[in-house]
């Protein structure tokens, strides 16, 4: 679990995020939402360490990230691992070497234990024959697929994934959710994604924040994010008449249901 209490972050005097307080569960998809300049991409950067906070701390399991030195803040991006937006390959080296960087890296193992390794992550994004290809030979969902399995070589306990599915088709990105939903309760990762798309948030998103203009405004589950009250996150989420449109029809179905109930309930009175 990582734990963000009052994170405060701003620029040249100007505030980006506001006294945001969170909690991002294990084994679970962790997902920020929010309109561009909202300030999820400086608060996923903070929690990352690539920035560092005004005010406020971060706990990675009740450990404060905030308070470690060099060497302990260095051991702990040993424990992370990342999805950036654009998968971030190297266009020189192929799929094994891409892969086997972290681990050239970071640890000490023999070559036959870090190829064994790199066989297991292509494995499981069900990449095994892509192995020789350069990223320039793989398409769109490819490369994403390869970003997940150098995420996560090095046995990552926290997974943090910048717009996963920026630039897939819709086929694609529901492939690309749930992999990462499969990685994240398969290997008990606490996963945090930083995402725009809908579909991911209805699909995969078992915690959800919502940012506005730098402050959390909404926080919950998939499940609850289309009964929410909150005018903002419903300008933000159903923002085509389309949408709009779909979630009335949905709240009708559920009412339907809700209402066959009650008069089920009359009939065995």
């Amino acid at each position: 679990m990582i734990s963000i209490k009052n994170i405060e972050k701003g620029f040249s005097g100007k505030s980006v995020i506001e006294g945001v307080t969170a909690e991002f569960e294990t084994s679970k998809c962790n997902l920020i939402i929010g309109a561009s300049g909202s300030g999820k991409t400086v608060l996923m950067k903070c929690l990352v360490g690539l920035l560092i906070p005004d005010a406020g701390e971060i706990l990675y399991d009740n450990t404060s990230f905030s308070l470690m030195n060099i060497v302990e803040k260095k051991e702990m991006r040993r424990k992370i691992g990342m999805l950036f937006q654009g998968s971030a390959l190297f266009d020189s080296m192929t799929v094994e070497q891409n892969i086997m960087f972290p681990l050239d890296m970071f640890t000490n193992n023999t070559k036959a234990e870090k190829q064994k390794r790199v066989n297991e992550v292509l494995d499981r994004v069900n990449l095994s024959q892509a192995l020789k290809k350069y990223p320039a030979e793989l398409s769109g969902g490819m490369k994403k697929r390869v970003g997940i399995a150098r995420a996560i070589v090095l046995n990552p306990q926290y997974l943090f994934c910048d717009e996963p599915n920026s630039g897939l088709d819709p086929q694609t990105s529901l492939v690309i959710d749930k992999l990462i939903k499969e990685i994240t309760a398969d290997y008990k990762i606490t996963t945090i994604i930083n995402t725009h798309d809908m579909n991911s948030v209805m699909e995969i998103g078992d915690r959800i924040l919502y940012m506005y203009e730098g402050k959390k405004e909404w926080e919950g589950t998939n499940k609850e994010i289309i009964f929410s009250k909150n005018e903002r996150l419903n300008n933000f989420i159903f923002a085509s008449e389309f949408l709009q449109d779909a979630k009335d029809m949905r709240m009708l179905e559920i009412k339907g249901k809700i209402d066959n109930y009650k008069n089920m309930d009359d009939l065995l009175k």
